[in-house]
């Protein structure tokens, strides 16, 4: 991941404290007290290129984001904003120094990209869990380097999709329907993670997958009635289905959160995801 660094913003006063620190008498015109958090500029894995004209990040390549600070760990083990499942949001829109950009308004890789580099600024990129190897079920402690994760940006877009403004036009090989979809943000993340939710609470069944279809897919051949909508997505041929899902995943501007894993209980070896446990924002040191 590229981030470039600005940590030499010193000597204003910390606009995030909310209760003045009493002055300290010195003779020296400069307080020690006097200082600003760094910040950072983190490379948007959309580049600003999805996101409507008027939103403060449309165009835009870059976000400038604060360095986490005791606020912000207060914020990210606060028991209601957990239970609510706000506390990743809130501690993202603390970071974030303009103040116009709503986070639930952020598309997920660029989403997720933000929480990387803040993570690596806080804590450094050494990220340390407990993982199961899938050859042998073994359960150890591996250590993953957040900074060699790779970013599959707005141009990575595989050849045979067709861009429709903010938008992608994928034809579905069995049916031949033209499904045009649009990239996820917060607030459709937050959606579907409620509607799981809500579904395990009720013991009903979980449609998780076809939940995101519902809200990803804009129109089928041009026609962009809900009703119409859902009754394909219900009857979608599972060819057509895993053809989506692989595409769609494929044109989302995103960090890659794959990484070399190898066991050392059988030697296997292989790609893996990164898993985000309690530790990636509590290492323990």
């Amino acid at each position: 991941m590229s981030i470039r660094n600005n940590e030499e913003r010193l000597g204003a006063t910390n606009p995030d404290v909310s209760s003045p620190i009493p002055q300290v008498q010195q003779d020296t015109s400069t307080s020690i007290f006097s200082y600003v958090v760094p910040t950072e500029f983190v490379e948007l894995p959309s580049k600003g290129k999805y996101y409507d004209k008027g939103h403060p990040l449309c165009g835009q390549e870059t976000i400038e984001i604060r360095h986490m600070t005791a606020k912000e760990e207060d914020i990210l083990t606060s028991r209601s904003l957990l239970k609510k499942g706000l506390a990743i949001n809130r501690m993202l829109q603390n970071i974030i120094v303009d103040n116009s950009v709503n986070v639930d308004t952020l598309l997920i890789g660029d989403k997720n990209a933000i929480i990387i580099a803040a993570r690596i600024s806080a804590y450094g990129a050494d990220y340390e869990t407990q993982v199961t190897c899938p050859a042998c079920m073994n359960n150890s402690k591996y250590g993953f380097n957040l900074e060699e994760l790779g970013v599959k940006y707005a141009e990575d877009i595989e050849e045979g999709i067709r861009e429709e403004g903010n938008n992608f036009i994928i034809t579905l090989p069995k049916t031949k329907v033209h499904v045009e979809v649009r990239l996820l943000n917060g607030q459709d993340e937050k959606f579907l993670a409620d509607a799981t939710s809500m579904k395990r609470k009720n013991n009903l069944p979980d449609s998780s997958l076809t939940d995101q279809f519902r809200i990803f897919i804009v129109s089928l051949n041009g026609h962009t009635e809900k009703q119409a909508i859902n009754d394909f997505v219900n009857n979608m041929p599972a060819s057509d289905s895993r053809y989506l899902r692989t595409v769609y995943e494929s044109v989302v501007p995103n960090v890659d959160m794959s990484q070399k894993f190898y066991c050392n209980s059988c030697d296997y070896e292989a790609a893996m995801e990164v898993p985000l446990s309690a530790e990636f924002f509590w290492p323990r040191q």
